[in-house]
């Protein structure tokens, strides 16, 4: 694989969802300005005010030199780049299943060991305990089956491999259901209730399950057995 291209492993499959978010992630423009436009105006808001996804990723996986790490719905790749710096000559795998995101990502000047694919995060096409780390951040909640991305994202991670997730979370008067209720069918986007994700992880077997909460965000991590 060239600099210049990734795998496509859903050839002409397209598992979007048809919500406004969903379209979004694979319109020609959101990728254009993702980085620079959409993710620095909209992460403040979600997350009321943070900024600091980025270190928030890096804590939680705590990286090192040579580690492989996988980045779930990688868009045009910001976190994957950054995951391949810390690594060094470690593989870093950034899968995203929107043409346009992957095709900005292969435009940006990209580390040698990042690799990009086309592919579902429901059905992950790499073996069982793959990856050291895996990263799913800011989009489970716009992956038409997350539970299954989960089990996915799961299946993939070595024993005393690191998960970091960055997803949204009900807060407030309404019930949780209500919430995802009237927020989906506006902007696509799912609301997790406060602990659907941290007893997802528990239920799979994972440990060391933390949460931090951020706004309407939410930061989840834990580690394979």
């Amino acid at each position: 694989m060239t600099e210049r291209a990734y795998a496509d492993v859903l050839g002409d499959e397209d598992p979007a969802g048809s919500g406004f978010g969903q379209q979004a992630m694979v319109s020609a423009l959101v990728p254009r300005i993702y980085e620079r436009i959409w993710r620095p105006v909209l992460a403040p808001v979600l997350m009321a005010g943070r900024r600091d996804d980025r270190a928030m990723a890096l804590d939680m996986l705590a990286l090192e030199p040579g580690d492989s790490v996988l980045d779930v719905a990688c868009g045009p790749g910001n976190l994957t780049r950054t995951f391949a710096r810390e690594t060094g000559d470690g593989l870093v795998v950034g899968l995203d299943a929107s043409r346009t995101m992957l095709e900005q990502a292969i435009r940006e000047p990209n580390p040698p060991n990042v690799r990009y694919v086309r592919a579902d995060a429901a059905a992950l096409p790499f073996p069982d305990a793959t990856f050291d780390a895996v990263c799913c951040f800011a989009a489970l909640y716009f992956i038409e089956e997350p539970m299954r991305a989960i089990d996915e994202i799961v299946r993939v991670l070595a024993p005393g491999g690191r998960v970091a997730l960055l997803s949204s979370v009900a807060r407030g008067l309404l019930p949780a259901g209500v919430t995802d209720a009237v927020v989906r069918r506006v902007s696509g986007a799912r609301v997790f209730a406060p602990d659907e994700l941290t007893g997802a992880l528990r239920d799979r077997g994972l440990t060391a399950v933390e949460r931090r909460l951020a706004g309407f965000a939410q930061f989840v991590s834990a580690r394979a057995r």
